[in-house]
């Protein structure tokens, strides 16, 4: 399966307890396949303003949101792939363009505005940061996930993602992996995605293990736990 750059589709999350992880990997056999990418290490570096401006907007639920990310698999050298990523949510579907640079170039475009790529996806992003422009690397967060897309349908994928951390400091793709915990006890976070309606068999699948659609962004709820933090006295935040 090649990489993709942009992504139009309807992302539904789910509560699975870890005890039920391997049956429901078992179930979903006849119908799945491993991605490319398999089981590996996520790092998301999440942009913001000083204020928070973009998470906090997306906690009052609009319309519209949006949010910059960097994303690598596993710890980043200066000469890695990395992904600049725009993700945006338009009544419940999202929308994501992604731009694949070094992990150097990279650094450069986000920090001094350094860009010799020219395409759709970069003019939006130089947009994204021409509009907010006091944008600063705010909330590392990594996860190991195990990914899978259906033989039938590529557009259809399921995602489990575990060690779910987060941190506020240490903000590079290359300083290592750790962190404060986000997922509540014995869970692991699974992302449906999906172009159109899900297959009648994962519905059934949904129902066996009685799976209800939950309500959990990982950099929200990173956000809530920093938040806390910073009104109980703990870590002082800018």
């Amino acid at each position: 399966m090649g990489e993709q750059f942009t992504f139009k589709r309807y992302e539904i999350k789910y509560m699975l307890p870890k005890k039920n992880l391997s049956a429901f990997k078992k179930d979903m056999e006849e119908h799945m396949i491993v991605d490319m990418h398999g089981r590996s290490t996520i790092l998301s570096l999440y942009y913001d303003t000083p204020d928070f401006r973009l998470i906090r907007k997306s906690l009052e639920h609009p319309v519209y949101k949006e949010k910059l990310r960097v994303r690598s698999y596993g710890l980043a050298k200066e000469d890695s792939q990395i992904f600049i990523e725009l993700k945006k949510k338009y009544e419940g579907v999202v929308y994501k363009r992604r731009m694949a640079m070094s992990k150097r170039e990279a650094d450069r475009y986000l920090s001094c505005g350094e860009n010799n790529k020219d395409s759709q996806i970069s003019r939006e992003i130089d947009y994204f940061l021409e509009y907010y422009k006091d944008l600063r690397p705010a909330v590392l967060l990594s996860y190991e996930r195990e990914a899978f897309y259906e033989k039938d349908d590529h557009e259809f994928r399921v995602t489990f993602d575990d060690n779910i951390l987060y941190r506020d400091y240490d903000l590079t793709l290359d300083s290592g992996i750790y962190g404060q915990g986000i997922l509540p006890y014995g869970k692991v976070l699974m992302e449906v995605k999906a172009g159109e309606a899900m297959p009648m068999w994962f519905v059934k699948l949904l129902t066996k293990y009685g799976l209800r659609q939950t309500s959990f962004s990982k950099y929200a709820t990173a956000y809530g736990n920093i938040y806390k933090e910073k009104i109980n006295g703990g870590r002082k935040y800018a």
